[in-house]
């Protein structure tokens, strides 16, 4: 009697467990790259229709206030991912293809805290945040650490951005599709090998560029960086997007009875833009607005793997982007062109690469139908937040003095607050800090407008401050009327570096 009592309350209490872990949500991060705050329709946009994010954001929360970490991707990606400010870290700027892992293995990850949860983990598209060890990857062997040391299960990414070489896929350690008699070299100094390059041959291009776009053709396309061999494993531009998104609609399906994170970091809507052929000529906004409807189309096939699955009620939906938008950035794609009227800003002033709200305030919505309450959500957040913040919702202990510029914001991720987290800082070519609606950028000396990117920067030799509740497009620098507001973000902005350093 004893033992078969023993057994029963032994297997209840595996049922138990095995409930409890299933009642877990899942949870997907979709990561857009360069999608701008303007760019989609449920925040604004008249010119382009974005119908599955428009119905993500219709079940769940619109935030109008969130911020990327920084400007620019690579900086952003390692603040989500390790919820430290980029800038605290030197080398964290914007990173060549073939630069070493920027982030410690022995750091605190988003993706470490779903692991330690007892979450399958994994990282599909662009990556951008370095591989191997001291000296960057070697290609032709097994390329760590990476992803896979970092608390991700699995991955399968790009190494960098679209216009960077190397132009493969990496599964796990390895290339994918590589030929061992064809091995790649990749330089970011010197050209390697005899592949022609858009400088020397711009006869070979099907896309010319408009700038610094000039070294080796792949795919007729001229990239940043020198490559050659790895023929084999060269990807399709035209239908990247497509396989990325199936391999993350395929890892649901894998995972379907066992609560999964899911980081699915699209390379929408980064140039080159090469949209999918049922996607090119779509939008009437040319390449640009094609991928936008592209980068809809990947997560609407996500949203339905989960509706086919009956997983959807128990998912939490996390979509953003690195950062703000551009425009021309670096190829003749006739996005200028065919704006026809269209603001990828949005209300905003700048865009990628500046320090006005246009180059980090992006789209930013969290859904979970039947838990997170419905609406707008108008408190200020940053992506940095979501390591501390999944952490509380995981119960997981952040590991002293790691995490420490992330904020617990998950009572205004579920709506359950309106709270402004305490600060927010801004990272362009210097910073900038938000403490409510008072925006402060400090002083500096670069130049305020990009020409090649025809984008105000917003860099100025004199203090900057703008009250955000009356001046979104921070037209009115009320510096000189508030000199008592400017000193002390000032202060503030200075102790938050003392804090832990700044390396930028």
């Amino acid at each position: 009697m004893k033992k078969s009592y023993l057994s029963i309350l032994i297997t209840l209490t595996a049922l138990n467990t095995a409930f409890a872990q299933q009642k877990r949500p899942n949870v997907i991060v979709i990561y857009a790259d360069d999608l701008g705050y303007g760019d989609v329709s449920c925040y604004g946009a008249r010119k382009i229709k974005t119908p599955h994010i428009d119905q993500l954001a219709q079940g769940g929360i619109r935030f109008t206030n969130a911020h990327a970490s920084s400007a620019t991707c690579t900086p952003s990606r390692f603040s989500i991912l390790t919820g430290v400010y980029a800038w605290r870290k030197k080398g964290t700027g914007i990173a060549p293809g073939n630069a070493a892992l920027l982030i410690d293995t022995a750091q605190i990850t988003l993706a470490k805290v779903f692991q330690q949860a007892g979450y399958t983990s994994t990282a599909i598209g662009k990556w951008h945040l370095g591989l191997g060890g001291k000296g960057g990857p070697d290609w032709n062997g097994v390329i760590k650490p990476g992803p896979l040391e970092l608390g991700f299960d699995k991955s399968y990414i790009i190494p960098a951005t679209l216009d960077r070489v190397p132009t493969v896929i990496l599964d796990g350690h390895r290339v994918e599709n590589l030929d061992p008699n064809d091995p790649i070299t990749v330089s970011y100094h010197q050209k390697t090998g005899d592949w022609p390059t858009g400088k020397d041959h711009p006869e070979l291009l099907t896309m010319l560029s408009s700038n610094g776009h000039d070294n080796t053709i792949i795919n007729g396309i001229g990239r940043i960086g020198y490559m050659t061999g790895g023929k084999s494993a060269i990807w399709d531009d035209y239908t990247l997007t497509e396989k990325l998104t199936d391999k993350a609609t395929h890892f649901i399906i894998e995972n379907k009875d066992k609560p999964f994170f899911m980081y699915f970091a699209s390379p929408n809507i980064h140039v080159p833009r090469t949209p999918n052929k049922q996607f090119a000529g779509k939008s009437g906004m040319g390449p640009r607005g094609d991928v936008i409807l592209e980068f809809d189309w990947s997560v609407g096939r996500i949203m339905k793997t989960l509706d086919s699955l009956g997983l959807s009620k128990n998912t939490i939906v996390v979509l953003s982007s690195d950062n703000g938008p551009v425009v021309d950035d670096g190829y003749q794609d006739q996005a200028e062109e065919m704006l026809n009227g269209h603001k990828p800003a949005g209300p905003l002033r700048g865009g990628k690469y500046s320090a006005f709200d246009g180059g980090t305030r992006v789209p930013f919505i969290v859904s979970w139908p039947t838990i997170v309450k419905k609406g707008v959500n108008d408190a200020l957040i940053s992506q940095v937040d979501l390591l501390s913040s999944f952490s509380a919702f995981l119960s997981q202990k952040i590991p002293e003095n790691q995490a420490y510029d992330s904020f617990n914001m998950i009572n205004q991720l579920l709506g359950k607050s309106i709270v402004n987290r305490p600060y927010l800082v801004e990272d362009a070519n210097g910073l900038g800090i938000i403490i409510d609606n008072w925006k402060y950028i400090e002083p500096n000396n670069g130049s305020p407008y990009d020409r090649t990117t025809k984008t105000e920067l917003g860099n100025s030799k004199e203090p900057q401050l703008y009250d955000l509740s009356a001046d979104i497009h921070e037209n009115k620098n009320l510096a000189g009327q508030y000199p008592e507001k400017v000193k002390s973000l000032a202060l503030k902005l200075q102790q938050i570096k003392s804090e832990h350093g700044y390396h930028l």
